[in-house]
């Protein structure tokens, strides 16, 4: 494992990759933040709409692009040049494989997280909202950190699939609109991209009941143990063809 960790770790060294993981969150902190100062007087929140105004953007749209692009990223050496014959010769295990990969997507976008934050509290500080950083939004980052986990395990069984990197992508995108559908249907906690909205309290800040942070939470670890298990599953049992 630690094998598989460091070779996954070294193909991030000098990658654009960083770029992309602090512009998209930049960015929808300068949407929502655009979005809120012209509608101060409606939004009369404080922090808590700023949230609001931000994580729209950045939970409903960016951040599941962003996973999606860092599978894609992450897979992509592996479909080039024939690379896959010798990943699956080397003295590894396929579960290794797989579980460096998504540990670098989780970190990544761990860091993605921590970044949106901080710009959160800087775009807060510029509008001078009242009061300190909310807590609550700590809890809320987080949550949806181990929420979008599920997104990864799904986006890295595509990406490890499919030679294409605008493919995942684009199905991405797809789910995030469906997410949206099922969370508005109320049945958000039973969709991985819908657990993402519902994990940074984004559309709705009141507190989870105690059978919707059971379901929650067991959702979750469902949806990763069904995308990873079928994944390592593939890529015993079928050839993946490289260019």
């Amino acid at each position: 494992m630690r094998r598989s960790l460091s070779a996954e770790w070294l193909k991030l060294r000098h990658s654009k990759i960083i770029l992309v993981i602090a512009i998209l969150p930049i960015l929808s902190l300068m949407i929502g933040s655009a979005n809120f100062y012209m509608n101060q007087e409606v939004l009369e929140g404080g922090w808590f709409s700023l949230w609001s105004q931000v994580g729209l953007f950045y939970g409903e749209f960016f951040l599941p692009i962003l996973i999606a692009i860092c599978c894609a990223y992450i897979c992509r050496l592996e479909h080039t040049n024939q690379n896959w014959n010798m990943v699956m010769s080397a003295p590894v295990t396929i579960g290794s494989i797989y579980v460096a990969k998504f540990v670098i997507v989780s970190l990544l976008i761990l860091f993605a997280q921590f970044i949106f934050v901080g710009l959160y509290w800087v775009a807060g500080t510029l509008l001078s909202l009242q009061g300190s950083l909310p807590v609550e939004v700590i809890g809320w980052t987080l949550r949806g950190w181990f929420a979008s986990l599920a997104i990864i395990a799904f986006q890295l069984g595509l990406s490890l699939r499919l030679r294409s990197f605008a493919t995942p992508i684009g199905i991405s995108l797809c789910a995030v609109f469906a997410g949206l559908l099922m969370y508005v249907s109320h049945v958000g906690l039973f969709f991985p991209f819908s657990l993402l909205t519902i994990g940074l309290s984004v559309l709705n800040q009141d507190s989870l009941t105690g059978l919707q942070n059971i379901l929650f939470w067991g959702m979750i670890l469902f949806f990763i143990l069904l995308f990873s298990i079928r994944s390592i599953r593939q890529l015993k049992t079928k050839d993946i063809v490289s260019s």
